[in-house]
C-alpha cells in the first residue's frame, strides 16, 4: 500500500513538473440527423481536422443537438443552430461558431477563436507538420 501511494506521488509530481496536467482543450461539434451544413463540413473539413495544428491542439468531440451537452460539459447557453462549434477547456466553454460559414472562413474563424481564448500559437513547433497552415 506504502509502495503504490509512493508510485502515485511520483507520477502526480512527473505530470505537474512536466506540464502533462495542462488544461484540456477540445472543439465540440453540436450537429443533428439531416443537417445539411453538418454534411458539408464533414465532407470538406472534417477529414483533415485531425491532421491540422487546430485539430491536434483542440481535438474534435461531437455531440447531438437533441441529446444535449456530453457527461462533464456545460453549454454557457442553449444551442438553437447546427453546426456550432463550441471551444472548451476542462469541459467549459469558452467560445462558439454557430453555423458553418464555408470551409474558407471556417479555418480563420476557428484560428482566431482559438488564439483570443486559449494559449494557442500557430507558430509553435508540433509533432508533426500541419496540412493546414493559417493564411495558406
Amino acid at each position: 500500500m506504502v509502495l503504490t501511494r509512493s508510485i502515485a506521488a511520483a507520477a502526480l509530481a512527473l505530470l505537474v513538473t512536466t506540464g502533462a496536467a495542462a488544461s484540456e482543450t477540445r472543439l465540440l461539434m453540436v450537429e443533428q440527423a439531416g443537417c445539411a451544413y453538418c454534411a458539408q463540413w464533414n465532407a470538406e473539413i472534417a477529414p483533415a481536422y485531425p491532421k491540422t495544428t487546430e485539430g491536434r491542439f483542440a481535438p474534435l468531440l461531437r455531440a447531438d443537438l437533441r441529446e444535449g451537452p456530453p457527461d462533464g460539459i456545460a453549454y454557457d447557453r442553449k444551442v438553437l443552430f447546427t453546426p456550432t462549434f463550441i471551444l472548451l477547456e476542462d469541459g467549459d466553454e469558452l467560445a462558439r461558431i454557430e453555423g458553418y460559414p464555408g470551409e474558407d472562413f471556417f479555418w480563420p474563424l476557428l484560428s482566431q477563436m482559438l488564439r483570443e481564448h486559449t494559449q494557442y500559437d500557430p507558430s509553435a513547433a508540433l509533432d508533426a507538420p500541419a496540412e493546414h497552415a493559417e493564411g495558406g
